[in-house]
């Protein structure tokens, strides 16, 4: 890799920008794409369907072998509410690799008996959530059931852009969180961002299982093409 190449991708990654290297299998010419330029590059479709697989590969593309090297930052999860779906939710989620951050201002609830391994921030969101870096690689989610929690670490999900948000609650109480959000200065599209209730549909009772069905949808949401996301949904 020629240094001008490593010095570019370094930037990116350390920005936590995706990038990929695209390497010429017969003559090793390389180039690096960033994320922001697949929509224009003529690769754009291999390049999409990599990242989203989050895996390097072999691709044939305009009569020419070409192995794209794949760099994505790590995934995030910030789960806001230390409450028993938590539990179940933050175990299952970092052994799928994510970097798991759970925020709750209860210190009865955030202990660390309760959720052991498993970083704790024990502040209210405002002061919480700004030095996690929440960004476009950070799913987002809100349990509490206590709309002082949940409203203003949504609000600050809508700003960074999360690749994910969801919200425990009903339909009704969803319609509600709505209303609140929009007084305080939301828009109808950041409102739709939001997965509620929580959770893929798949009959989930227990917080184990309802733990499951929100890790699915994370996953569908960070794995499948746009399409398929609205099936699954």
């Amino acid at each position: 890799m020629k240094l001008a190449i490593l010095h570019e991708l370094n930037a990116e990654r350390a920005a936590r920008r995706p990038a990929i290297l695209v390497t010429d299998t017969e003559n090793g010419e390389q180039r690096l794409v960033k994320a922001a330029d697949f929509a224009n590059d003529p690769l754009r479709a291999e390049l999409d369907k990599q990242l989203r697989m989050g895996k390097s590969g072999n691709v044939e593309a305009g009569g020419k072998k070409l192995f794209l090297n794949v760099y994505a930052p790590t995934a995030k999860l910030v789960i806001v509410g230390a409450v028993h779906i938590s539990q179940a939710l933050a175990p299952l989620a970092r052994s799928l690799g994510y970097d798991v951050t759970v925020v709750d201002p209860r210190t009865a609830f955030a202990s660390p008996e309760r959720f052991p391994d498993i970083p704790l921030v024990a502040e209210w969101p405002d002061t919480a959530l700004p030095p996690l870096n929440v960004d476009a690689y950070t799913a987002f989610v809100a349990v509490t059931h206590d709309p002082k929690i949940d409203d203003p670490a949504l609000l600050h999900a809508f700003e960074r852009n999360c690749f994910y948000i969801g919200a425990l609650g009903s339909r009704k109480t969803h319609a509600k969180r709505g209303d609140r959000l929009r007084a305080q200065g939301a828009k109808d599209a950041d409102i739709a961002r939001i997965h509620a209730p929580i959770g893929l549909a798949i009959g989930a009772v227990s917080p184990s299982e309802i733990a499951v069905s929100i890790m699915a949808e994370i996953t569908a949401v960070l794995r499948l093409p746009p399409k398929e996301k609205e099936e699954a949904a």
